[in-house]
């Protein structure tokens, strides 16, 4: 009788401890459960305006790190796991991100995508006979307000209940630029008129010259850091340099400064002492670790250069 009551407890207790392992798992899935969209995005200044719109709504995932070049960014095994559990893709376009776009395009995603630098109307320049757009379109802050504003859409469409924080975050940020917007134009204007000519490694700042009133006499390389400059096309800038009475020539964050220095030493010029940030946002303890903050950080830099 004993043995029957003992076997019966213990029963009891497999049963109970079975049960209530069952519940724990149950639960702990239930915590585990995230609604939250999964948005990838390719470069650093996407990745923070996204971040700052989707705020706790969405679950961020930024492939390029930052201080990284778009242009010649190699993927990685990982960055196509990475793309194959998003919910939304966002990347610039234009052909800034070439060895990403090829991917994106290529590997079959169900995630939506949007090429949100291509929301914005080109400038176009002429490459090997053909006119193509300047990808670099963050460099007007007015076209930074409608890839804001594209990316609010998009996060609005596939998330509704989210309307309502992604429009006031929107909101927001959309100030912010218009008041960066209106201070850039101050700055620059502080420059004596004869010395607004802006010269630096790569052609990524047509945007920033159009726009607040800065002419660029001349670069060392094109659109894409792929290039390499030619002895003539460095004999032909420091010619340009002289000729135009510039004041300095600015170093880029992602590209080796070494040709820009060797074209200020022949020049006989100054390379500005800090680096403009062109393709990608500064490190995260840096005052360019926002788009806003390296868009303040490089107007700085220019002005501080330019009206010595």
């Amino acid at each position: 009788m004993f043995k029957k009551i003992a076997k019966i407890k213990i029963i009891a207790l497999t049963i109970f401890t079975i049960t209530a392992c069952g519940a724990t798992e149950v639960t702990n899935n239930q915590n585990s459960s995230d609604d939250r969209l999964n948005v990838v995005t390719t470069t650093t200044i996407i990745a923070n305006l996204t971040e700052e719109i989707g705020g706790e709504k969405i679950n961020h995932t930024g492939i390029l790190p930052r201080g990284s070049d778009p242009h010649v960014y190699e993927p990685v095994p990982q960055d196509n796991i990475t793309l194959e559990n998003a919910d939304l893709v966002i990347y610039n376009g234009y052909d800034l991100e070439p060895n990403l776009i090829r991917l994106i395009n290529s590997s079959g995603l169900n995630a939506k995508t949007l090429a949100v630098g291509e929301l914005v109307p080109p400038l176009d320049f002429e490459e090997e006979g053909q006119m193509v757009p300047d990808p670099h379109v963050w460099g007007n802050v007015e076209n930074v307000i409608i890839m804001v504003e594209g990316i609010r859409d998009k996060l609005v469409e596939l998330k509704p209940d989210g309307q309502e924080i992604f429009s006031e975050n929107a909101e927001t940020l959309i100030q912010e630029l218009q008041e960066l917007h209106i201070w850039i134009q101050e700055q620059i204007d502080t420059i004596p008129p004869s010395q607004r000519q802006l010269i630096t490694t790569h052609d990524a700042f047509q945007y920033y010259g159009v726009t607040y009133g800065l002419e660029i006499p001349g670069t060392l390389i094109g659109i894409s850091t792929e290039e390499q400059p030619s002895a003539q096309t460095v004999r032909d800038l420091v010619e340009t340099i002289r000729i135009k009475g510039v004041r300095a020539i600015f170093a880029e964050t992602t590209i080796n400064p070494t040709l820009i220095e060797t074209v200020a030493q022949e020049a006989g010029i100054e390379v500005a002492p800090t680096e403009l940030y062109s393709d990608s946002l500064g490190a995260e303890n840096s005052p360019a670790s926002t788009y806003i903050g390296m868009m303040r950080a490089n107007t700085e830099t220019i002005v501080n250069a330019l009206s010595n």
